[in-house]
């Protein structure tokens, strides 16, 4: 594609991939427990939801949850405390249960039954980038209305696939310029 960046940040410019602030922002919109694993109400909290039916069991396990019936009981009967590995494994269980859980749900909500959702892009941070060398770039919003792809590739955890749409769906929206929103300091949008 034309005018990707492919040397980012040589100058001083400073920011993220726009995939990436979506990503983030889909994660706040998907909300979900906000006491940390580490603390026994969001260890309970989360083995809770990720145990609560057959389905949800399943899903865990794919994502990587495997521990036997009995060590689960013994950590939710608090006998037993989960290791720092087990811990990370429960959190990134549950945030990828969590974003299948919710993703139809919030591809609705984005699609807003065809009118989509208003997107607020804001460009790379330019402050450390020597005056000659700056771009000439500004605030941009621009009407998504297709995020089935978008939301399914961040549920599934495929943020090569969720770049590669938010790059060849949503930027070439903004113009001839698209390759200067390839890095942002900040998507927003609200659904």
């Amino acid at each position: 594609m034309p005018e990707r960046n492919l040397d980012f940040g040589k100058y001083g410019a400073r920011g993220i991939k726009g995939s990436e602030a979506v990503a983030r922002k889909l994660d706040e919109l998907a909300g979900g427990i906000a006491t940390p694993v580490t603390a026994r109400r969001g260890l309970i909290a989360r083995l809770h939801y990720l145990t609560k039916s057959g389905k949800s069991r399943q899903a865990a396990q794919e994502a990587g949850l495997t521990v036997t019936d009995r060590t689960l009981k013994a950590w939710l009967e608090g006998k037993r405390c989960p290791s720092k590995a087990n811990l990370e494994r429960i959190d990134a269980a549950y945030r990828a249960v969590r974003r299948r859980n919710v993703a139809r749900h919030l591809t609705a909500r984005l699609n807003r039954e065809g009118r989509g959702t208003r997107v607020e892009i804001h460009p790379v941070n330019q402050s450390q980038v020597p005056r000659p060398l700056q771009r000439v770039v500004e605030y941009r919003s621009v009407n998504v209305r297709r995020w089935d792809k978008i939301v399914g590739s961040w549920a599934a955890g495929d943020y090569q696939g969720l770049d590669d749409e938010w790059t060849a769906d949503v930027l070439p929206d903004l113009g001839s310029q698209w390759g200067q929103y390839e890095y942002v300091t900040n998507v927003g949008f609200a659904a």
